[in-house]
């Protein structure tokens, strides 16, 4: 967590448009009347401002108190009011069956995966029947794959750049599969780009109970 605290403070962390595959998912949202969202792991707020920005009821979680500040200060700005709480995503303070539907972007692999597994299963809790998630992971094609400290099976610690100190896991298609193998994926999809002449790649899912 205290990685996070200064990570968050880098402008590549605390951008302020929002990820296309968020915009396209609240027009989802908005044609099936799914109005009651949570972001897992909001991070600087960027979700946050949007979807409150789009009319829906916008709940939002982070264990980085930096997190929750930026968010704040981004709120009050624009005069939008969500509803925030400091917590680990493998335990959740909401009730069974509570939420429509739940975003997690580039923040559920910083786990090994048994806690992966427990915040996946946390999601299924608290999803509503026929609610949405979408979420994403690093893919095992991805430039950082294998580098650094191997801590467990497809998990490692970087050493160097801006996330030293953080865990990664990474996944291949059979993998995210398993991990939701409790929901019916919707839809499972590759994204990559090359950023500097490295490949980043991620798994992008979205899925339903």
């Amino acid at each position: 967590m205290t990685e996070w605290n200064q990570i968050l403070h880098e402008e590549w962390y605390s951008r302020e448009e929002p990820d296309e595959t968020v915009v396209n998912f609240a027009k989802t949202l908005k044609k099936k009347n799914k109005l009651r969202i949570l972001d897992l792991g909001c991070g600087a707020g960027r979700h946050q401002v949007y979807m409150a920005k789009q009319g829906f009821e916008t709940h939002g979680i982070d264990i980085s108190e930096t997190a929750l500040n930026l968010t704040k200060g981004r709120l009050k700005r624009q005069r939008l009011a969500t509803h925030l709480l400091k917590c680990n995503m493998k335990m959740l303070p909401y009730s069974d069956s509570c939420f429509d539907a739940i975003i997690c972007l580039h923040v559920i692999y910083h786990q090994k995966l048994e806690d992966i597994q427990k915040t996946i299963s946390e999601i299924h809790r608290i999803l509503r029947k026929k609610g949405l998630v979408l979420i994403n992971f690093l893919s095992k094609r991805t430039y950082a794959y294998g580098k650094g400290i191997k801590i467990e099976e497809n998990t490692f610690v970087e050493q160097e750049g801006a996330e030293k100190g953080v865990l990664h896991f990474f996944v291949d298609k059979e993998e995210v599969e398993r991990l939701f193998e409790n929901f019916k994926i919707i839809n499972l999809e590759l994204s990559e780009k090359e950023v500097e002449g490295k490949l980043r790649s991620r798994w992008i899912v979205t899925a339903t109970i």
